[in-house]
């Protein structure tokens, strides 16, 4: 019986990947690393692990009788507090896990990186895993910058030590089961009428299940060394707000300013809303994103994968649902 580590297994992407290994792989036991160490729930085929992804020590332990490892460990911050938490948690927990792995010998390791990392132009092109690294555009987001030396480092890895690492690019998740709203925290806010103009920019999605399929998949099948993109369709943000309003019943807005003038008006907001008992949650970093493309070409992943998405409606319908079951004040359409 092989065992697999899944680092991060409590957050979005890792309990889909959890999901879809227990019905797929029976005979695997699942070893669930993540820092609260949640309970398995009984389950004899998992088997859980409390450690903190930047403790080397921790992770020797963690990793050892490992086969294979899904590390999707990670911090999703947009305005962060501590942009050095990032790099100790994405790059330095990445080193972690490298060099546990080299030494136990490991035989695959899938490190889930984003699309942001090579994803992202400011006009509408379709970037593909060739397009290179796109610090011009993502420089003043520790995030993606922390995200793109990660890659760096398991391909070092792979490249000075045969280190046997393949690396999936999802871009913006969504689906049901975003507890921590990581991913679908800007559908929340649409409901609670906080997207109050139309971003200029547009966006890739894909299916936080789909994500954890070609995940398996890039195990199964992906070529050590490489990058897969996982994405689906790539829409403009007026076709996601268009999209969002068919799905919830919720009038969307209009107006299309320009990234300095929602910047503006978001300022404003900020300062006349409590006046009259309301708020504006919108930061301004997730503004300035929005003003960008984040379009990606899937085509090697599915030629080399097999990856598939779903209708991207299903993933809308099922995203709201889920955000509206766990806010009943969401509900009214």
């Amino acid at each position: 019986m092989k065992t697999v580590l899944i680092t991060g297994a409590t957050g979005f992407l890792g309990t889909h990947l959890v999901d879809l290994l227990r019905r797929e792989e029976p005979q695997a036991r699942l070893r669930l690393m993540s820092r609260s160490g949640s309970p398995s729930n009984g389950a004899s085929q998992i088997e859980t692990v409390a450690a903190d992804i930047t403790n080397a020590e921790q992770v020797e332990r963690v990793v050892e009788g490992v086969d294979e490892i899904y590390h999707l460990a990670g911090t999703v911050e947009r305005t962060p507090s501590d942009p050095w938490r990032l790099y100790d948690v994405h790059v330095e927990g990445t080193r972690h896990l490298c060099e546990a792995a080299r030494r136990a010998g490991v035989s695959k390791i899938v490190l889930a990186s984003s699309s942001g990392t090579v994803a992202v132009d400011r006009d509408p092109v379709f970037r593909n895993e060739d397009s290179g690294y796109t610090n011009e555009f993502v420089s003043e987001w520790p995030y993606y910058l922390s995200k793109i030396y990660a890659e760096k480092l398991v391909l070092r890895y792979h490249q000075q030590h045969g280190l046997p690492v393949v690396i999936v690019n999802p871009s913006l998740l969504l689906g049901p089961g975003d507890t921590r709203e990581s991913s679908t925290r800007d559908m929340r806010l649409y409901l609670e009428g906080q997207i109050m103009a139309v971003p200029t920019g547009g966006l890739s999605l894909v299916d936080a299940r789909d994500a954890a399929a070609g995940a398996r998949a890039a195990m199964q099948r992906g070529r050590p060394g490489e990058r897969y993109l996982l994405g689906g369709p790539n829409w403009t943000f007026r076709d996601w707000i268009d999209h969002v309003e068919d799905v919830s019943g919720l009038r969307g807005p209009f107006l299309s300013p320009s990234p300095r003038a929602a910047l503006l008006m978001a300022r404003v907001a900020r300062r006349v809303l409590p006046l009259f008992g309301g708020a504006f949650k919108l930061d301004d970093e997730s503004i300035r994103m929005s003003a960008l493309y984040w379009y990606c070409d899937t085509s090697k992943a599915r030629a080399e994968l097999n990856f598939e998405t779903r209708d991207p409606m299903e993933t809308m319908r099922d995203t709201i649902e889920d955000l509206r079951t766990r806010y009943p004040e969401l509900r009214a359409g």
